[in-house]
C-alpha cells in the first residue's frame, strides 16, 4: 500500500486511508510523507496532535500502560511530519528565489558572525597604492647562498 501511486496522487479516499494507516501503526516514514501535498501534511499535524492529547490525557487519568508507552512515537510522528513540511516550504522557497538578486536570510550560509562579516579573498588581497608604490619602488631582495 505504502508504494502505491494512488497514495501520491491522493484522492479523498486514499487520504483516509493514509491517515488510518498512520493511526494503526504509529510509526510514519519520513520518505511516505514527502509524495504529499502540504494540505495532506497539514492534516496528518492535526491528527497526531490530537492523538497525543489524548494520550496525555489517558496517561494522567491511569491509562493502559500501552497508550503511555504510544506517547513517544507520536511525538516522532509529529516531528517528522514537521520536518518534511519545513523541508517542503524551503525548497518552496529556494525555487521561488533562483533568479533573484539577494538569497533570502533563512536560505544564506550560517557559519559564525565573524566569518560573515570577514573580509573575501579579493578584499584581502587588495593593496593600496602607497603600498603598490613601495613594492615597486623597492622589491625583495634576493641572496645567493654559497654552498
Amino acid at each position: 500500500f505504502l508504494s502505491s501511486p494512488a497514495l501520491h496522487h491522493c484522492d479523498n479516499d486514499t487520504f483516509f486511508e493514509f491517515h488510518n494507516f498512520i493511526s494503526i501503526f504509529t510509526m510514519v516514514k519520513a520518505y511516505e510523507l514527502r509524495g504529499n501535498s502540504k494540505e495532506d501534511l497539514v492534516k496528518a499535524l492535526e491528527e497526531q496532535r490530537k492523538e497525543l492529547s489524548e494520550l496525555h490525557v489517558a496517561k494522567v487519568t491511569g491509562g493502559a500502560a500501552s497508550k503511555i508507552a504510544k506517547i513517544k512515537s507520536v511525538r516522532k510522528n509529529i516531528a517528522r511530519i514537521l520536518t518534511v513540511y519545513n523541508q517542503q516550504q524551503k525548497e518552496g522557497l529556494r525555487k521561488a528565489s533562483a533568479n533573484a538578486k539577494f538569497v533570502p536570510k533563512d536560505l544564506r550560509a550560517k557559519k559564525t558572525r565573524a566569518m560573515r562579516r570577514a573580509l573575501t579573498a579579493a578584499e584581502r588581497k587588495n593593496k593600496t597604492l602607497k603600498q603598490r608604490k613601495k613594492e615597486a619602488a623597492f622589491p625583495k631582495l634576493k641572496y645567493a647562498v654559497k654552498a
